[in-house]
């Protein structure tokens, strides 16, 4: 696999076949994907031209320029009866190299994306990405100023490449008369669709610190129905030692 570097980009090759769909028709349908890193968290796919339908899209009036991949031009996309408009773009004269021959499709633009067979959500699962979900008997208590909201012996620890540990404890070892429902969701490539609680002590409400995922993607079975707190917004105890509050984006 080779590599591509260009200031803070990143080009790699994946061996995926990757598809995405739009009005019920598919976009491209490719063996040949590249990953980009446009930002050092995650990837986007960039697809080769060849594999893309072009006649699908349409040129758009839009201009862009960036500091590391150059000027891009813009297509509209259009896919049965749809049309994402600015969905898709180009940069035929980028300085990487790598990136000249390929289009890149504004994910959530699409109505579907497909590696191999399989449903993928959010954006590419990175190739350098690990999630590990390991049974423990350690003992895990959670605090909000002086309430104890959470207490277990029989928590499951996330360990997610570039974040904190994160431990999901059984929804009867928390104060559920605490817990507050809250319309929030989000979507992670890796484990599915979280689903949050707000928690109420005193005559405050802290929002959105709870999360579990129902029906988790198949790799993340093992937190089914367990819940998860912040580490950045909670107290958190392990073993009788508390520990120091970690700083992410989600703090």
């Amino acid at each position: 696999m080779v590599d591509e570097h260009r200031g803070l980009v990143r080009v790699e090759k994946s061996a995926k076949r990757v598809r995405a769909f739009l009005g019920g028709e598919a976009i491209f349908d490719t063996i040949h994907p590249r990953l980009v890193w446009e930002v050092p968290s995650y990837p986007a796919y960039y697809i080769p031209e060849a594999d893309v339908r072009t006649e699908l899209l349409a040129p758009s009036d839009t201009v862009d320029r960036s500091p590391s991949r150059g000027n891009a031009r813009y297509f509209h996309v259009k896919g049965g009866d749809r049309t994402a408009e600015d969905a898709a773009w180009q940069y035929p004269d980028s300085p990487i190299e790598e990136l000249r021959g390929l289009i890149r499709f504004q994910w959530d633009a699409m109505d579907h994306w497909f590696e191999e067979d399989e449903e993928v959500i959010v954006h590419p699962r990175s190739p350098h990405a690990r999630v590990d979900i390991l049974a423990s008997s350690r003992h895990v208590e959670v605090f909000l100023g002086d309430v104890k909201v959470a207490d277990s012996h029989q928590p499951r620890i996330l360990f997610e490449t570039g974040l904190p540990p994160r431990y999901y404890v059984p929804l009867t070892d928390v104060r559920m008369d605490l817990l507050v429902p809250s319309e929030k969701t989000t979507r992670c490539p890796y484990k599915g669709t979280a689903n949050y609680w707000s928690v109420r002590v005193g005559g405050d409400v802290v929002q959105d610190i709870v999360w579990t995922y129902r029906s988790p993607l198949p790799e993340s079975q093992k937190i089914a129905g367990l819940v998860c707190f912040y580490n950045e917004r909670v107290d958190l105890s392990v073993d009788g030692v508390s520990q120091e509050r970690p700083r992410t984006k989600f703090s």
